[in-house]
């Protein structure tokens, strides 16, 4: 019989394409896996090729979410049958490690971001408190611990001294052909403007995209297309609201990554400009920015170290240098007008696509799930 691995999240899986890589790891080295998050009101209907158990919750934000989230996580990985707990984050590691330890089961810990230092914990100083003292408690016990980039994991190993590996959150290889393609006009976007694109499920306050919507004041023949969830929503559309922007910025909710990607296929320039407002943030490597190499697009990106060393290696995209609308906007406009240099930008992330793949990644994870196999 197969061992079984429980895989956990505290979102509602749809679109977390790192953790569903994680899994189809765990599935080729014949794990049966079970991937457990939470069911929102808004959530999308999904289908895995193995088994998912989303769980309506009574508090879906602030302390009592966590709290309850955990309680219930712990009690089900307590009797559930398991060989094999992959936590992910630190929002699910306490139930995670507790029940891991009290059955005695293998545990995997992959830490998507700096999750002390993200902005909704940097000013809640106490909350963020309680996390640490997890962390701080949990961690340094950890023989298997994973991270989405070299400068997270180095922080890592500095406080905690356990080794951490690096696995970034790269797309797989795909190929779409010229009739798989939808063109602009199926996906109800205009055909003779340029089209800038912001996508994630992160478009929160702080991330850039309130300048974007307000640099498009001053960029003609082009409109900014949004795609996602996150709470700078809100404000957003005030923006466009109240410039009467309608005609230059399209909002889109969250898709799955397969339509998703025919959007970003179809664009010219990704945004990539989040503010180095806290940690968690400086040390960013979103996951947008591979979206974009392999969706053949230059990016427009701030000068953190992580971005900033994947643009410049392939030379596949532009910076800023501050988060001015005017000056996002005149740099904007310099792209768009200097085709030579565009269009070589645009050549290398073929290149950077060929080199950056989530087959490579997978390779080093599933020598980390197999260590102990």
């Amino acid at each position: 019989m197969n061992k079984r691995a429980i895989v956990c999240v505290t979102n509602d899986l749809v679109t977390d394409q790192r953790v569903h890589k994680s899994c189809i790891a765990l599935q080729k080295v014949g794990y049966e896996v079970l991937e457990v998050g939470r069911l929102l009101p808004d959530s999308l209907p999904l289908e895995r090729s193995y088994q998912i158990r989303r769980t309506k919750l009574f508090f879906n934000k602030g302390g009592l979410f966590y709290a309850e989230y955990n309680i219930r996580l712990f009690f089900f990985l307590l009797f559930a049958k398991v060989d094999l707990i992959f936590s992910n984050d630190l929002d699910t590691l306490p139930a995670a490690y507790f029940a891991s330890k009290i059955r005695g089961k293998e545990i995997i810990y992959d830490s998507h971001e700096y999750f002390t230092e993200v902005p909704e914990l940097v000013n809640r100083k106490h909350i963020q408190r309680v996390w640490e003292l997890f962390e701080k408690f949990i961690f340094p016990k950890l023989k298997r611990v994973i991270t989405v980039n070299k400068s997270i994991a180095d922080l890592y190993e500095k406080k905690y001294k356990n080794k951490v590996f690096v696995i970034r959150n790269i797309p797989p290889s795909y190929e779409i052909s010229p009739i798989e393609k939808k063109s602009r006009k199926e996906l109800g976007l205009p055909e003779n403007k340029k089209i800038i694109i912001i996508q994630g499920t992160g478009i929160n306050i702080d991330r850039g995209a309130e300048e974007a919507c307000l640099a498009m004041q001053y960029i003609d023949n082009a409109i900014l297309l949004i795609i996602g969830k996150g709470d700078a929503f809100p404000s957003l559309k005030k923006i466009v609201s109240s410039l009467q922007l309608q005609d230059k910025i399209i909002f889109k909710d969250r898709m799955p990554s397969e339509i998703l990607r025919q959007y970003t296929m179809n664009c010219d320039l990704g945004l990539a400009i989040d503010k180095g407002t806290n940690l968690n943030y400086q040390l960013a490597l979103p996951n947008k920015l591979f979206d974009y190499i392999h969706a053949g697009i230059p990016i427009l990106s701030t000068e953190m170290v992580e971005l900033k060393n994947i643009i410049e290696e392939y030379q596949i995209g532009y910076f800023i240098k501050n988060h001015n609308p005017k000056d996002i906007a005149n740099t904007i406009n310099y792209i768009f007008a200097d085709n030579i240099t565009y269009n070589q930008k645009r050549e290398n992330t073929v290149k950077a696509k060929q080199a950056l793949y989530w087959e490579k990644e997978e390779d080093k994870l599933i020598a980390i799930i197999i260590k102990d196999k």
